[in-house]
């Protein structure tokens, strides 16, 4: 008799990763960064408010109110409304989630190259005007920074879990802080995005200590590398499923 054995069925694919990959993860420490320079030339080169965290400008405009500081009302009004804005359009366009843990959609994708092409515009206009704007060029270059910082919260949202908080960490430092100690070790994605917070901050304020004109290049530039970053994941994943 001839030995003939039963083909071994082939084995089902293994389930897909749920968790976002290298790239995705380097492409949310560059948007720290660029969030991170962005804060710097709001706070201190515009109007004393914060591009991105809105909890802190809800503070400040309660401040400005108590001192009855028309001018701190108005910068925070500016911030909250263009945030505001941003977030708002990018919930729209982004209306249909796509689930995707491991790269980011095409609409998430958009959204960044959007946020990317305002702050190209406001650099442009801040080397026009040699980095030192204005009262108001700065409440446009300031409601322009909160709108790109919305665009950019809104964007993460839509990324759901392939994603991760990139304009307000605080809920970010405490969750780290919290999971260390009860887990004995820090998450080094995490330590990467509040370092690269400070990195960002730190660099962008040399530059404006050192070439004010040229301040407002360095956060088209990481947005522009995290979308970068970004899309190898999706070119990735074509050529795979080719």
């Amino acid at each position: 008799m001839s030995d003939v054995r039963p083909k071994r069925a082939a084995e089902p694919p293994g389930p897909p990763p749920t968790e976002p990959g290298t790239a995705l993860r380097v492409a949310v420490v560059l948007l720290v960064a660029a969030s991170g320079a962005v804060e710097t030339i709001s706070f201190t080169a515009l109007d004393h408010v914060f591009a991105g965290v809105m909890t802190s400008n809800l503070a400040l405009l309660g401040m400005a109110v108590g001192r009855t500081e028309a001018t701190g009302v108005t910068a925070a009004v500016l911030a909250l409304a263009g945030f505001g804005v941003g977030a708002a359009a990018i919930a729209w366009f982004t209306r249909r989630p796509r689930g995707e843990a491991t790269r980011w959609s095409p609409p998430v994708l958009w959204s960044l190259a959007a946020e990317a092409l305002l702050l190209a515009a406001g650099a442009v206009a801040w080397a026009a005007l040699g980095g030192a704007p204005g009262p108001v060029a700065r409440d446009v270059l300031q409601c322009g920074a909160a709108l790109t910082m919305g665009i950019q919260s809104g964007a993460m949202v839509a990324a759901g879990s392939a994603a991760a908080p990139t304009t307000y960490l605080t809920g970010t430092l405490a969750t780290y802080i919290v999971k260390g100690v009860r887990a004995g070790r820090l998450n080094r994605w995490v330590s990467a995005r509040l370092a690269a917070l400070m990195v960002g901050a730190a660099v962008s304020m040399a530059v404006l200590r050192t070439a004010p004109p040229w301040a407002g290049v360095l956060p088209p530039v990481l947005v522009v590398c995290a979308l970068l970053a970004a899309g190898s994941c999706r070119a990735g994943a074509a050529r795979t499923a080719r």
